[in-house]
């Protein structure tokens, strides 16, 4: 299987880089920038262009067919009110969170089309179906990402190919423990939990799963 990741490089992307690894798969990770060398193939890219992931897509069918596209960018911003709401904070939420998987689902559906097989997963946010004061921009752009993946599932339920996101609460990442030091990390998902998730959604086994919103929320 040959599996293409975007936001390889992060608390969540490299668990789950490594747990395809380990499930067999050959991996392509793909991210702004590397500070280290990994065990799969790294590419190096900039998915807010649609250049950026046309040549990402083209980089990856090098290495054969495209299986699976796991889309991990994100970004969390906010901290104020509706009304207090910059525009830079909303439209930074719309370009990282939606705007991005847009481009990447775009350049990695027509290859896949063209084989009549695939699998597209992305990670979400709890917040795309419960409210959280205080960060609309950022739970609009998780919630615009849920139904990107629904209409992807609709649209390609005849191609062989399926699209499902999963939402996490909060992960158990050094970034979050950094940014949260007085948390109970013990409730926060693992990484690795999701990680698990994302490789049986890309299987053979979860052929009929198409279209699903997975919560998987840790004991949050």
């Amino acid at each position: 299987m040959n599996v293409l990741i975007t936001g390889a490089s992060g608390g969540l992307g490299v668990p789950v880089c490594q747990a395809f690894v380990e499930a067999g798969a050959k991996v392509a990770g793909a991210a702004l920038a590397w500070t280290d060398k990994m065990p799969f193939a790294t590419l190096t890219v900039d998915l807010n262009t649609a250049e950026g992931c046309d040549e990402m897509i083209r980089s990856a069918l090098k290495q054969g067919p495209m299986d699976a596209l796991v889309h991990l960018v994100g970004g969390f911003a906010g901290g104020s009110p509706v009304s207090e709401t910059d525009d830079k904070t909303w439209d930074g939420m719309m370009n990282v969170n939606l705007r991005a998987a847009f481009l990447v689902f775009r350049a990695a559906l027509k290859p896949m089309a063209a084989a009549r097989r695939g699998r597209i997963l992305a990670v979400g946010s709890r917040a795309a179906v419960e409210a959280l004061p205080n960060f609309a921009a950022y739970a609009v752009s998780k919630a615009a990402l849920v139904a990107l993946v629904k209409n992807v599932a609709a649209e390609t339920v005849d191609l062989g190919i399926t699209a499902n996101i999963v939402l996490p609460s909060t992960i158990d990442t050094p970034a979050n423990r950094k940014a949260m030091p007085k948390a109970d990390f013990s409730k926060w998902v693992k990484p690795e939990s999701i990680a698990k998730l994302l490789v049986w959604l890309a299987s053979e086994a979860a052929a009929d799963v198409s279209g699903a919103v997975i919560p998987i929320y840790g004991r949050a």
